[in-house]
Parts: structure tokens; sequence; C-alpha cells
């Protein structure tokens, strides 16, 4: 027989050994029936139950039986006993406690309702307060240009302490109209972590873009096939694969297709020298050369989260007045045609015939719009027009039909 030092030792490696699986059922009796019925169980109860559970035949009560207490290591059982019973009376008070306190449907506005983890609370002048910093760079919004680098260190670097008292999704709140406040930020989103931990999200102080941008509308960006001649504050339905949004433009650059960079459409220059008596002419505004680029759109807040979705989407201007020509590109767009102009060569077999003899409909599925003759585009050319080379012609088509056609033009 061991030392009495020793036979405690073991004993208390025996009693974790076999105790693990009392504690766990102990936890999970403790936090089902706090959590469905709002009722704790006996903590003697639960402890009787883990010492049965551990291999002990009738839990508290082998304690006073003689054939254990009397036995050549009774300190090493009672001393396992023991250990059994408290680790499983320990895990039951946890196992109510977070009964008690776990919400009874998760959400994410009941995350949110939480409070910040015990261990990042200071006391600041006597009182408790909570400290938040910025984890990470600061990111930009989307649709809204970049942060000033300036500006993204200043964030970046700050602190803002806040009321111990608050729950996480009041001082997000605090933080966004704080943020706003000293820095005069177009927008921004936080997010704060247990930890104190923030995520900013932000656009720049209101200039330039932002002040496009009316009350309850947020700016999107999106690729897509930008049509020739858009402008801005025309209002476009854009077509993204689970949703057709309506917005305003604010802004549209198209890629040049040689070089792969994103250009966009300049206002015309003023006259270098102009006449004081004749009026002053009017300044257009910039529009896309059409093509692949990027859109930026005004939209509602419900309507921004499917364009943000969208790796790519199909832009219908819609029509301004009286002007039913974008209305007609529109319509054909969205029968899957596409526009293009073609240049006949003179050695292409349909140089010197006429539309009528081509068959251009019938032969290559495309339809002749206009066609550029010396004195001008003729718009609807008859059949007895005649197609002499070097001309441009402006076809509509399916893309298949349109690279056929332009094969054979030239």
């Amino acid at each position: 027989m061991a030392s009495l030092p020793v036979e405690i030792l073991l004993g208390i490696y025996l009693g974790l050994l076999v105790g693990v699986i009392p504690a766990l059922v102990s936890w999970a009796l403790g936090f089902t029936f706090k959590y469905f019925t709002g009722v704790s169980i006996p903590g003697l109860g639960v402890v009787v139950l883990a010492i049965a559970l551990a291999g002990v035949s009738g839990g508290l009560l082998a304690l006073a039986d003689k054939s254990i207490t009397s036995a050549p290591n009774a300190e090493r059982v009672v001393t396992a006993i023991l250990l059994v019973g408290m680790v499983s009376l320990y895990a039951h008070s946890k196992g109510d406690k977070m009964g008690a306190e776990f919400p009874r449907r998760l959400s994410l506005r009941g995350l949110r309702d939480k409070r910040l983890s015990a261990d990042v609370v200071e006391l600041v002048g006597g009182r408790d307060e909570v400290r938040i910093r910025v984890a990470g760079d600061v990111a930009d919004m989307e649709g809204y240009p970049p942060l000033p680098e300036s500006l993204r260190a200043e964030i970046r670097d700050g602190e803002w302490t806040f009321p111990v008292d608050l729950r996480i999704g009041e001082l997000e709140a605090r933080l966004e109209e704080r943020l706003q406040t000293e820095f005069d930020l177009g927008d921004v989103a936080v997010s704060i972590d247990e930890k104190g931990r923030a995520t900013v999200v932000a656009a720049p102080p209101f200039s330039g873009l932002s002040k496009r941008i009316t009350d309850g509308r947020h700016a999107v960006s999106v690729d897509a096939l930008l049509p020739t001649g858009l402008a801005r504050n025309d209002e476009v339905t854009v077509l993204t694969p689970d949703a057709e949004v309506r917005g305003t433009v604010i802004s549209g650059r198209t890629k040049d297709a040689e070089k792969g960079v994103e250009k966009a459409a300049e206002t015309p220059a003023l006259p270098a020298v102009a006449d004081a008596d004749a009026p002053p002419a009017a300044v257009r505004a910039p529009t896309t050369t059409g093509g692949e680029g990027r859109l930026t759109i005004a939209v509602s807040r419900t309507d921004a989260a499917p364009v943000l979705r969208a790796d790519s989407a199909k832009v219908i201007v819609e029509p301004r007045g009286t002007r039913r020509e974008y209305e007609l590109i529109s319509l054909l767009r969205r029968a899957g045609n596409r526009f293009r102009r073609v240049t006949l060569d003179a050695e292409s077999e349909l140089a010197g015939s006429t539309l009528r003899a081509a068959r251009v409909r019938e032969s290559y599925g495309i339809a002749v719009l206009a066609v550029r003759k010396p004195g001008g585009w003729r718009l609807a050319p008859r059949g007895d027009t005649e197609l002499v080379a070097g001309e441009e012609l402006y076809v509509v088509g399916t893309r298949d039909a349109l690279d056929a056609f332009e094969e054979v033009a030239r």
C-alpha cells in the first residue's frame, strides 16, 4: 500500500480520468433544463448521478459503504469520488448559467445586442469605459472614390472611448456618427467584435461624386457593355442575373480595346478666342464612347445588393422626353441584337450589288439600318440602294450573324 499523499494523487488522477463523461452529462442536463424549461436541477441530484455514471454504485452512498471505505485503496477511491462530484457540480453550474444567458432565438440583431468582453473594460476617470480601436486597414466603400491615404491613416490610428453599458449595436452606431462628425465622411459602415476591434468601410468627405447622390440613394458600380452617348443623369435599367434595377447614371467609363485601359469621354474644350457678341455655347455633358466599361448608378438601398452581387450586367437606357432612340436600342438589345459599323471592302462579293440582290437579311440574318453615301448617311435604305466599295454600313443583328457578315464585307 502506498503512502497517503501518493494515494491522494492517484485518486485525483482517477477522478479526472473517469469524471470527463459525468461532467459532460452534468453540463448538458443543466443547460437543457434551464434553456427549455427555466428550471434548475438540484446540484445534489446531479452529483449523485455523475458518481453513479463514474462507476461507483449508489453515488454518494458509496462513501458509507464499508467495502469501499475499508478497502486497501480507500483513500484513492474516496478522493476520486469527491473529485468527480466537484467537477460535475461545477459543470452543472456552468451549463445552468449558459442556459439562462443563451438567446432563445439566434439572429443578427441578437448577436449585435451582445456586450463587449469584460477584458476590454478600462477604468477611465473613475468610471468604467471601453476603448475602440480600428483593426486592419480602412476599406473603401463601393461606388465612391478611394480615401486619401492621409485620411485613411488618421482613421486607422485613432481610438474612441464609450460607456461600458452600451451594446455592440449601439457602439457601432455611435462610432459611425463619431467618424462622420470628426472626418466629414460621405458615408461609413462599422462592425465591432467582442474584443472591441472595429472594422471600418468609409467614403471620402462630400465632394465630387458624393454630391450627385440624393438622400436615400446609394452609388454602386458594375461592369457592363455601355452604349455610345450615355451621359450623367440618364435613367437606365440594369439587368442582373436575379433582378432588374432602375437607377440614375452618375458616371460611366469605357475601356480602350487596344490598350486595355479605362478611358472616359471628356467635355469638349471651349474655343481659344470667343466672340463677345455671340451667345455663349452650351457645354455638353461628357458621354461614353461605347464598349465594355464600368457604370456607376444611384439606386435605392434595397436595389444596391443585387447590383453588387453581379459580376457584369446589361444596361438598358430609358427614353427621355419624346426621343425614342434609346428605347429602340433597348428593345433590340433585349432581343439579343447588337450594332456594328462595317466598311465594305473592294474585294468583297457584295461590292457593286444592291441590297435586294445581296439578300443580306435572308442570307446573313442582319438588317442594314443606314448606308454612308458621299452626301451623308442614308437611313433605312431601299432595296435598290447600291453597295459601293469603301462605304460604311450600320447593321444590326446577333453577334454571330454580325461576325459572319463582317467576314463577307471584308
